[in-house]
């Protein structure tokens, strides 16, 4: 049985290794609050939607949502559906911020719509399913802050890294 592999193919599995690889390490970090994660993986999924298209993007934030609940052991637990949900709804949202005019709304905005939309729908399945209580709006400050500064954060990093991919092709054109 041969399986027919395009180039795509191998970008999006090479970026989802790099993202899984960079969520495992986050994994290990020890987190000051339980839920709160700097989302470093999040980084390739706003980049691959730069620099390649909304479809990629997708597959390369699905692919690690499944395969990190796998290698950690987490698959279909609470933990899984509060990532996939997160992931979902930040998908969502970057598809429709992405009719916004690029002017206005650059790596950094859309980093930060993203966080937003990622503890919003962890938010809610906590709320619906595993804490169905009106208290849980309580934490939505202290998530609304964190997902505020990591959004800052992950967006920067992504503009630098968008920046220096584009000098390297801007420089490497021009000889």
């Amino acid at each position: 049985m041969q399986i027919n592999t395009t180039l795509d193919d191998h970008r999006i599995a090479k970026l989802a290794a790099f993202a899984i690889a960079l969520h495992m390490l986050e994994a290990l970090i020890p987190s000051p609050l339980p839920g709160v994660k700097p989302g470093i993986a999040n980084i390739v999924t706003l980049y691959v939607l730069y620099k390649y298209n909304f479809t990629s993007a997708t597959w390369v934030s699905i692919l690690r949502v499944f395969a990190s609940s796998l290698l950690l052991g987490q698959f279909l637990s609470p933990t899984f559906i509060l990532s996939l949900a997160g992931a979902l709804f930040s998908l969502g949202v970057l598809w429709l911020s992405m009719h916004l005019p690029r002017k206005y709304f650059g790596a950094v905005s859309l980093s930060m719509i993203a966080a937003f939309a990622h503890i919003a729908g962890q938010l809610m399945i906590v709320r619906l399913w595993l804490i169905p209580h009106a208290s849980v709006a309580y934490l939505i400050p202290i998530f609304a802050l964190a997902a505020l500064f990591f959004g800052v954060v992950n967006g920067l990093i992504t503009h630098q890294l968008l920046n220096n991919s584009s000098e390297k092709i801007d420089s490497a054109s021009s000889t």
